[in-house]
């Protein structure tokens, strides 16, 4: 399994980001991104932190860790600043807190992540075709959820996604060690979507295209991102 968005306790998860990579690497993880929640207030400390620990985790163990963040409930006009922030300051992965239905997320903030470049629209329910379409030229993946709540809009996000071409991944939103998915628990997930084998495959495919785009393989668990 390859999961882009899961959080520690550097924000709202229950773990120590080295308890969640360990929990991770039992069950099968090849790699796992750690994307705790940022706004202007805990960018800066929440990236020296995640940098630091994947370096040290990178070098002795077999699974890859890249740190990130979650840009969450931030005003839109400020997203593509944080976005560039993130960069700046170590972020691997960059995730936007979609417009969930589970959550009072101002409208316009998929859309105004779209534009800022995150690397994932995570829970983005009120997707929309010209959003979706947007997320396709700029390369920026739609996230289907495994999370409790955001995972209600699932179908629709799989349709729209598909419709225009877009590429899906799925990943867990993990806040604990309950919430993280093996493999053939994923594959199962998307089955029950209705999602075809061949479409699943691509699914899969595109965390790990997303890994081989930043310098790093895990076919052999072979880590060149931080070396």
């Amino acid at each position: 399994m390859i999961d882009l968005h899961t959080h520690t306790l550097l924000s709202d998860g229950e773990l120590l980001p080295s308890e969640m990579v360990r929990r991770a690497q039992v069950i099968g993880y090849e790699a796992i991104a750690l994307t705790d929640h940022v706004d202007s207030s805990n960018i800066d400390f929440v990236l020296f932190g995640l940098v630091k620990v994947c370096r040290i985790l990178n070098r002795y163990w077999d699974i890859v860790v890249l740190p990130g963040v979650e840009v969450t409930h931030a005003p839109v006009e400020e997203i593509g600043q944080l976005v560039r922030r993130a960069r700046s300051l170590g972020a691997q992965v960059v995730v936007g807190h979609g417009e969930t239905t589970w959550e009072p997320v101002i409208p316009g903030t998929n859309r105004a992540a779209i534009e800022a470049g995150v690397d994932i629209l995570a829970h983005p329910g009120r997707l929309t075709h010209e959003d979706a379409l947007l997320a396709k030229r700029k390369g920026v993946l739609l996230e289907i959820t495994t999370r409790s709540g955001h995972s209600a809009t699932n179908r629709h996000v799989v349709r729209v996604g598909l419709s225009v071409g877009a590429k899906l991944v799925i990943n867990t939103d993990a806040h604990s060690f309950t919430n993280l998915v093996p493999r053939e628990k994923a594959r199962a997930f998307l089955k029950n979507l209705g999602l075809k084998n061949k479409d699943i495959e691509k699914i899969f495919n595109n965390a790990r295209e997303f890994l081989r785009k930043r310098g790093t393989t895990v076919r052999n668990q072979k880590k060149l991102i931080f070396s």
